[in-house]
Order: structure tokens, then C-alpha cells, then sequence
């Protein structure tokens, strides 16, 4: 961390936090950062640290590297950039376009209370990780709980959401319109519990 130069930290700090609309002062109030400091962080001014970079990463819902711009180091890993969408961060697990495609979720009781259907192509398969869900489809309002899976074709007007004013996070598999998810129970041949 040494190395990163704090006027290209600072420029990243100040862009994501006029990206999000908020002032030095909300900021200093979410992660406990004089607002003196964040303008110096901002300004090039003082170099980042680590105890300075994680509360706002968390501020800024993004990773240590993303806040600061940090150069790709080969890793090989796939690094997924989170996509801020529909009141809610969408991580693309899967790179490839077609096809079946994965993503983790994380749905904002703030900007994900209100139900409005929407339609459009794909078939869907949702898995809640935490919270829960609310799942409006069709003329059924499901509240679904960690570890429920739901599946059901896009042509069919749904929306999820936050059910109880606290965050979500779920997995979903969305593919071509009539690509179904197969989920085995059971072993082939194993006969179904008595």
C-alpha cells in the first residue's frame, strides 16, 4: 500500500463518494473519520492505511482493491465488478454471454420494499443466502428464508425484494427462455426416504 500514490487514492475516494451522493460529513458520521481527514484522504494530501481504507470500502460497498484502483496482478482468478442496479449490487459470477448465467445479489431494504413486476426473457432460479425474500410472481407474494430456491420463467411478471426492512443476499441462475435449472434431490437410483 505504501506505493499508491494519495493524489490517484484521493481522486478514486472523492469519485465514489459524489457517485453515491453524499457529503464528507455522511461519510465521517458512517465510518468514524473526521471530516478533516477524509478531505485530506480526498486531496492527496495523506496517505491512505489500512484502518482508514476498510470502514470506507464497507461505506462504499466495494473491495480494498476496487477503492483503490489497484493495478491487476495476475492473479487468475475471475474478479467480478459489482454492478449497482434496481437498488441493489449485482455480482456477475459467470463471464460468458448466452447460455446459463450466474449471480450474487444484495438487495437494499431502501430501494427494494416497494413491488413492481416487471417481464422479460429467461427462465430464473433464485436461492436465498440471507434475510429474507419477497418474492412477487404472478398474482403469489412469497416470503422466502435462507436456504429456499424458487424457479420460474421471466415471461411471468415478478420482482423480488427486501421482506422485513433488513438486506438480502441471493444467488440466482437466469438462462435462455424455457433453459430450466435440474436440481437432483437424491442420488440416481437411491429410492426416496420412508
Amino acid at each position: 500500500m505504501a506505493n499508491l500514490d494519495p493524489h490517484v487514492v484521493g481522486r478514486r475516494l472523492r469519485d465514489l463518494r459524489t457517485r453515491r451522493d453524499l457529503t464528507l460529513a455522511d461519510v465521517a458520521a458512517e465510518t468514524d473519520i473526521s471530516v478533516s481527514t477524509l478531505s485530506r484522504l480526498e486531496s492527496g494530501s495523506r496517505r491512505a492505511t489500512l484502518e482508514l481504507l476498510v470502514p470506507l470500502a464497507r461505506t462504499y460497498r466495494v473491495t480494498l482493491d476496487e477503492l483503490v484502483d489497484a493495478p491487476a496482478t495476475g492473479d487468475p482468478r475471475v474478479h467480478a465488478k459489482p454492478i449497482q442496479a434496481w437498488g441493489a449490487m449485482i455480482i456477475p459470477l459467470t463471464a460468458r454471454r448466452g447460455g446459463q448465467r450466474a449471480f450474487k445479489h444484495v438487495l437494499y431494504p431502501e430501494a427494494r420494499s416497494v413491488p413492481d413486476p416487471r417481464t422479460h426473457e429467461g427462465y430464473d432460479w433464485v436461492y436465498v443466502l440471507s434475510g429474507r425474500l419477497r418474492l412477487v410472481l404472478g398474482e403469489h407474494d412469497i416470503v422466502m428464508g435462507p436456504g429456499e430456491v424458487a424457479e420460474f420463467d421471466t415471461r411471468t411478471p415478478h420482482w423480488f425484494g427486501c421482506a422485513d426492512g433488513q438486506p438480502v443476499e441471493l444467488l440466482s441462475i437466469i438462462g435462455p427462455q424455457g433453459e430450466r435449472m435440474h436440481v437432483r434431490a437424491r442420488p440416481k437410483g437411491s429410492s426416496p426416504a420412508s
